[in-house]
């Protein structure tokens, strides 16, 4: 039931209830949401007037080759032994490993100030994910792509090119996912725009939230005359 497919034919049932068409339908995807946005606009971009992928990288074995060779290494490796062996024994949902992540990994890469500061639509999102959906396209695993998660094998890529509506892609200097991989995203874009958020994370548009928005916001005044 949790395909791809599956996800891109509601965006467009929702685009066809809502009366959406190019003429005022831009699309932003943030995270999973831009790998759903990239599939939407790969078969369905006659109806888009903009794209907007948001901390999403185009390639899920680039992601999890990031995670392993520029993350991982950077945090305390008695720690990331510590998360390994818990995801090892899938407890995953104990307190301690979320303590261990909250202390070694949101708080530098997804979303950058105390976790008891976090704003109440990023605790509320969190607090409602569904893990049966979330588990079987990721997998347990906070720190990457699961190998038997339905998203391992995703790559795209090589198909950005053939996007061919107004695209900008956001990337920020402390995310989970590589700002450089997302800049050549945008250049592999026929009409890709990069934005650079220099102090922000997965959640850049909350700890980077003047630069996001005025990036986002420029975009949309350009596509929109």
């Amino acid at each position: 039931m949790w395909e791809l497919d599956r996800f891109v034919d509601e965006v467009e049932q929702v685009r066809r209830t809502l009366g959406l068409d190019r003429d005022n339908f831009v699309l932003l995807g943030h995270s999973w949401g831009g790998i759903l946005a990239i599939e939407y606009a790969l078969r369905h971009q006659q109806h888009l007037r903009g794209l907007v992928i948001s901390c999403m990288m185009s390639s899920v074995p680039a992601y999890n080759a990031y995670a392993e060779q520029v993350l991982m290494p950077a945090m305390d490796q008695a720690a990331l032994a510590e998360i390994k062996s818990l995801e090892a024994s899938g407890e995953t949902d104990s307190p301690r490993y979320m303590d261990l992540l909250n202390e070694q990994h949101y708080v530098h890469h997804v979303l950058r100030m105390p976790v008891e500061d976090w704003p109440d639509p990023v605790q509320r999102g969190l607090n409602h994910v569904n893990p049966a959906i979330y588990v079987s396209m990721q997998g347990p695993s906070e720190l990457g792509i699961s190998p038997d998660a339905k998203l391992a094998h995703w790559e795209r890529t090589g198909d950005l090119a053939s996007i061919e509506v107004p695209t900008l892609v956001i990337g920020a200097r402390y995310d989970t996912m590589d700002p450089a991989h997302m800049e050549m995203m945008a250049t592999c874009l026929p009409r890709g725009r990069y934005l650079y958020c220099p102090n922000g994370s997965h959640m850049a548009m909350y700890d980077d939230q003047k630069v996001y928005f005025a990036g986002l916001t420029d975009f949309l005044h350009d596509i929109a005359e």
